[in-house]
């Protein structure tokens, strides 16, 4: 072989390898992206998953669900419409993130207010326990009998007499 045409073999080569990896290259893109998109989703058949994460062995949902999604981004629509389009066919139970209006602004306002409460009982609690100890410390002795009294300086007396 001649050095042109081995120059001309290597180029052809190098083409066709890089031809080869350009599929590759956008198949790992629309794979990250259906990750992305995938996470914002759960999994329908119960496991309360999301739909990347479904660990069922033959789930009969995901895995439909997931070849769905890969072929909506095949076909190019973006992130909202393959959202809106799970959200439409399952719907708003699909979303692993509830939108934040009417009742399911609950699920976002919930914990914050349970927290606080909890903070509150917390706080109060102590409150109580150191105002109780407080008062325990402040109390007066019990009254002394006039009799006991009488009988302890006896005693007292008697004691400091022997020395």
């Amino acid at each position: 072989m001649t050095k042109p045409r081995r120059a001309y073999l290597a180029c052809v080569m190098g083409i066709a390898l890089l031809a080869a990896a350009i599929p590759l290259v956008v198949r790992a893109q629309q794979t990250d992206r259906a990750k992305r998109i995938g996470g914002k989703l759960m999994c329908m058949c119960g496991c309360g998953q999301v739909l990347t994460q479904c660990n069922h062995i033959n789930c009969p949902l995901s895995v439909p669900m997931m070849k769905e999604l890969d072929e909506r981004i095949k076909s190019g629509d973006s992130d909202d419409l393959i959202m809106q389009a799970f959200v439409q066919e399952y719907g708003e139970a699909v979303l692993a993130e509830p939108p934040a209006k009417g009742f399911n602004r609950l699920a976002w306002y919930l914990p914050g207010i349970a927290f606080a409460m909890g903070l509150g009982i917390v706080v109060l609690a102590i409150r109580q326990w150191r105002r109780r100890r407080l008062l325990r410390a402040a109390a007066p002795a019990a009254p002394v009998s006039a009799e006991l009294l009488e009988r302890v300086r006896r005693q007292a007396d008697r004691e400091t007499e022997e020395r």
